[in-house]
């Protein structure tokens, strides 16, 4: 052999018997202990991130998202329910425009003012036991938004009213005592904690035919009144007001021109879930025609709402003590506790 041959035999010779446990040593240190260390590691962190609530490993991106109602971000879509995809539900962008057909209200309707359009069902016991219905509803017509002050609204609205408020004898086959007809216009302001509203109503009130039936010497009233009214209110915190509020008649008949209400009531205005919350309501109501007598309603129970712009759902006792609120008997006195349910849009 020549002498290449000879140093390649050498040299392959020394590294399997010398060379070869060193080599293998550091071959495992340099390389395979960290790979495998790097394995472990990475599958421990795997085991963190899938079990651990916390994300101790990998915290997760932050997003922004809206502080209060209807605030928006730059890059981040408003979730809030204020505010619509559609850009004719709000006529300009923001929290300032003009907004079509507002779901919500600047100034909600007294919970326990028995004359309000809503839908609702009172059953009263007693010897002379009656079920108070209301069928009807307040429905937005137009709102020029001016955004809000943390949970209260600024801004003027335009709403509809119309309901048929009426009694029904249990103990007489479900006869039709009576039955008052509303409809108004109210126009509310929002300025924060104070909002107000003026409008107008009508209301007429008649006999059920089979109450005039059982009761031919019944002597029946023409009841009725256009009214025009002013009220205020004001949130001493974000579910609790205070209000009063004065109408005048410039038509009646039977009825005389003045009345006067006011009251306090707590209720949800925000999602409340499955559980719900407590509500309740005190309402006094004075008629001219009265001499200012009238009648004092109470409720108290318990309230659910979905989001800030639905209605709100209640069940709960309601007490009435005074001049009937049907206004075909409007001179007797009636004395009631029952179970309602109630749902005011």
């Amino acid at each position: 052999m020549d002498e290449a041959t000879n140093w390649t035999f050498t040299v392959a010779r020394r590294c399997r018997v010398k060379r070869r446990p060193d080599a293998l040593a550091r071959f495992a240190v340099a390389f395979l202990l960290p790979l495998l260390f790097g394995a472990a590691t990475t599958a421990r962190a795997q085991t963190v991130a899938d079990f651990d609530p916390y994300q101790l490993s990998e915290p997760a991106p932050l997003q922004a998202v809206p502080l209060q109602s209807g605030t928006l971000y730059e890059g981040v879509e408003a979730a809030s329910p204020w505010f619509s995809s559609d850009p004719m539900a709000v006529w300009q962008t923001g929290e300032v425009g003009w907004q079509a057909l507002p779901t919500d209200t600047i100034y909600p309707f007294y919970l326990a003012d028995l004359k309000s359009s809503r839908l609702s069902g009172i059953w009263s016991g007693g010897d002379d036991q009656v079920l108070d219905a209301n069928l009807g509803g307040r429905f937005g017509l137009l709102r020029y938004n001016r955004g809000q002050d943390g949970p209260f609204l600024r801004g003027t609205q335009v709403d509809v009213e119309g309901s048929a408020q009426l009694r029904l004898a249990p103990g007489e086959n479900m006869d039709l005592h009576s039955v008052d007809f509303r409809a108004g216009i109210p126009v509310s302001f929002g300025f924060g904690r104070f909002h107000t509203r003026v409008g107008y109503y009508h209301l007429s009130s008649h006999v059920g035919d089979e109450f005039l039936l059982s009761r031919p010497t019944f002597n029946r009233l023409n009841f009725s009144r256009d009214v025009l009214y002013m009220g205020g209110g004001y949130w001493l915190t974000p579910q609790t007001r205070v209000y009063g509020e004065t109408g005048w008649a410039f038509y009646s008949d039977v009825s005389k021109e003045w009345e006067f209400m006011f009251g306090i009531e707590r209720a949800p205005r925000f999602a409340t879930g499955i559980r719900g919350g407590l509500f309740y309501a005190a309402h006094a109501h004075l008629r001219e025609e009265l001499d200012f007598s009238g009648h004092f309603t109470g409720q108290i129970g318990w309230a659910w709402r979905r989001d800030e712009r639905s209605g709100l759902l209640r069940m709960g006792l309601s007490y009435f003590n005074g001049k009937s609120p049907q206004y075909s008997f409007f001179r007797e006195h009636e004395q009631q506790l029952g179970f309602g349910v109630w749902y005011d849009f």
